[in-house]
């Protein structure tokens, strides 16, 4: 015991690589609060590597100062190298390399206890690194989806063709390579590391965590009924039905479904608002709000910052999620539907995404849509009316986002368990 709880207050050098930017969306709603929370763990030294799109065009050399220096005030040392691209295969395989150099060339230096690897790209990185350096820090594979199966599902790559194959090789010598696990649902563990729901551990004994897309509850602390009311009286939202619709379309994210169903729950009630939060491509979804109906009074489709979203779902009354039903969603946990919740709204989804379908139905804070139909739509709508009369409903959806999705208490807890279970391993 005694050597355990020295080692956990030794000086722990992380090293975490991302394959995004760090003023990507993503990273500031995942990443960094993540980041922060692992922080917490006593003696942690929190070192960041992210890749940026044209950095000498899309950043100045102040901005770079300002937000190293934001960084190092939370004990975050940033640094970051170009991401590349096209042509896709040969500027990933580049970005493979020279990240594993720069990986590498930091091990020579400094004493790195773990690299902390964001997804498939990142891991690949910090193997190979690994694999030639004297020092062997521990690899920690945050494997959050399954990417190889996203790409094929989505439509970007062919199915069981030569890149998927290709790959999926990858994907396997990185299982081997790698000390410790996290995956975003139970559905994810139950396919790569059944045996770890009792134990915490894979068959080879090395920890594996199920750590969801959580959100900042705090940002959502201040919803009431007065910032509600303050919210829609500036939208002029009074005495309309609101439908909320966070996130990215096309891909595994369905957007004719999405739209045929707001269509049809103005056709039910003429009072129905789609307040669209999207980050991309808002004209198109605009001209396909106007095919179905809707004037510009009846929608508002934004680009807003993430630190916006709890001010806009406030003002709203239920909110969607439809995603292609494939296998690789299976291990899907969509941070929509904790910031859904958090806001306190019943959720409308269709079946077999994460853990979804479990969390629904126990948590009695939403419906299932079965089929992309107008029958199956009007259905959904008249369950949520029925879950609406209980007056304690957007207070049972903040619980479950609380009890589910607790950035503190569900991923900073699991993360700081997973690290200290990872480093206690010889």
């Amino acid at each position: 015991m005694i050597q355990l709880q020295y080692l956990y207050t030794m000086p722990t050098k992380i090293l975490y690589v991302c394959y995004f930017g760090l003023r990507e969306p993503l990273v500031q709603t995942q990443v960094l609060p993540y980041l922060r929370e692992i922080k917490k763990m006593k003696g942690s030294i929190i070192k960041l590597l992210t890749f940026e799109t044209k950095p000498k065009k899309t950043w100045t050399n102040e901005q770079i100062k300002t937000y190293k220096g934001k960084l190092a005030d939370e004990g975050i040392e940033w640094q970051f190298l170009t991401y590349h691209k096209t042509p896709s295969a040969p500027a990933t395989i580049y970005d493979v390399l020279r990240g594993a150099y720069f990986i590498w060339r930091k091990l020579q230096r400094e004493s790195v206890e773990v690299l902390h690897a964001r997804v498939h790209v990142p891991a690949m990185m910090g193997a190979i690194a690994r694999k030639f350096s004297h020092r062997k820090p521990k690899l920690l594979f945050d494997i959050r989806g399954f990417f190889p199966e996203e790409y094929t599902d989505a439509g970007r790559w062919k199915e069981n063709g030569r890149l998927y194959k290709a790959v999926k090789r990858a994907e396997k010598w990185l299982l081997k390579q790698s000390d410790g696990f996290v995956v975003l649902t139970e559905k994810a563990r139950e396919i790569l590391f059944p045996e770890s729901k009792e134990t915490g551990f894979d068959k080879f004994g090395r920890p594996v965590e199920v750590i969801p897309c959580c959100v900042n509850l705090e940002k959502f602390a201040a919803i009431d009924n007065s910032l509600r009311e303050e919210m829609r009286e500036k939208l002029n939202l009074r005495g309309r039905r609101v439908i909320a619709y966070v996130g990215s379309f096309g891909g595994w994210y369905m957007t004719e479904e999405t739209i045929d169903f707001l269509a049809v729950a103005r056709e039910q009630d003429k009072s129905t608002f789609a307040l669209i939060l999207t980050q991309r491509e808002t004209e198109k979804i605009v001209a396909k709000l106007k095919e179905k109906g809707f004037t510009d009074k009846d929608y508002l489709v934004k680009s807003v910052a993430p630190s916006e979203i709890a001010s806009f779902l406030c003002a709203s009354d239920v909110a969607v999620s439809f995603i292609k039903k494939c296998y690789s969603k299976q291990a899907s946990s969509p941070t929509k539907i904790a910031e859904y919740l958090a806001g306190g709204l019943p959720i409308i989804s269709n079946e077999g995404i994460g853990d979804l379908d479990e969390l629904i139905t126990n948590d009695k804070v939403g419906t299932i849509v079965e089929k992309f139909t107008k029958e199956s739509y009007l259905e959904s709508l008249q369950k949520i009316t029925e879950l609406q009369k209980d007056a304690d409903l957007a207070e049972n959806c903040k619980a479950s986002a609380e009890r589910r999705f607790d950035l503190e208490k569900v991923g900073g807890k699991r993360y700081r368990s997973l690290y200290r279970r990872l480093l206690s391993q010889k």
